[in-house]
């Protein structure tokens, strides 16, 4: 595998933003490899593809920062590769624009205050109770533009479960999923898709958020990448993946605020 990133090291970098190198992505891209033996039996060609979609987008993947993953999964009896964009991901994308103040996600419980009105003047509430208590009812995302526009979304639990049991094909067949043990963090990254489906975005990003696209190669025709779903396994995940670890780090968990949003 070294010897496969070595040899691609210049497209690599052709592939990532100015200011990245690909001595890192490479040392990145060789961490994963070697944490997760899964990823050792995957075809290298799908190892090599999601490298390059990860470089693409400027996402580094496998880090504490969680922006995005490389897992393996299995397709039709064969183990592959598969880059996964992650929650933290589509927020630095959506940064990198320049267009946005901020972009967040949150949700809503029983006893918060929280009133939201469509129409020709949007308008939302949310002031959150001291302790929450129960399951969230609602969850919604917000975006403020650099030039005062905004815009929001909101989704009842009830739409997001409809959505889960729509697309995840491990909800319905009661296997281990990012929407039973990290079911906030999937949800507000499904509202936080929805909100940016018609938001300014970059062209990368357009095809990311509308397409599920991104291109494995400089030259090559964009190809489907995972942003909404969990990678569908036909053997039992590794021992960190049943704790939690990597499922949910596809995901994230919820990220700290900081200034300008998450």
């Amino acid at each position: 595998m070294m010897g496969l990133l070595k040899k691609m090291e210049p497209e690599i970098q052709r592939a990532l933003p100015a200011t990245m190198r690909s001595e890192r992505m490479i040392r990145l891209a060789l961490t994963a490899f070697r944490a997760n033996p899964n990823l050792k039996k995957a075809d290298p060609a799908t190892f090599i593809a999601a490298v390059m979609q990860s470089s693409q987008l400027g996402l580094e993947p496998n880090t504490a920062m969680q922006e995005a993953f490389i897992i393996p999964r299995k397709n039709n009896g064969r183990m592959e590769a598969t880059f996964q964009i992650g929650y933290r991901g589509i927020l630095k994308l959506a940064h990198n624009t320049r267009q946005y103040q901020s972009v967040y996600a949150e949700q809503v419980y029983t006893e918060d205050r929280f009133e939201y009105e469509l129409g020709l003047h949007k308008k939302l509430i949310h002031v959150p109770a001291h302790l929450p208590k129960g399951e969230p009812k609602y969850y919604y995302a917000v975006y403020h533009l650099v030039n005062g526009g905004y815009d929001f979304v909101v989704w009842s639990q009830a739409k997001v479960n409809i959505h889960a049991n729509r697309f995840s094909a491990a909800l319905k067949n009661k296997k281990s999923t990012p929407w039973t043990t990290n079911f906030d963090s999937m949800a507000k990254k499904t509202v936080l898709l929805d909100l940016l489906k018609y938001a300014p975005k970059s062209i990368e990003f357009s095809a990311i958020v509308i397409d599920n696209t991104v291109k494995k190669d400089v030259d090559a025709e964009p190809e489907k990448v995972i942003i909404d779903m969990e990678p569908v396994s036909e053997e039992p995940a590794p021992k960190e993946q049943q704790e939690g670890n990597a499922f949910e780090y596809a995901f994230g968990p919820e990220p700290p605020m900081t200034e300008g949003g998450w």
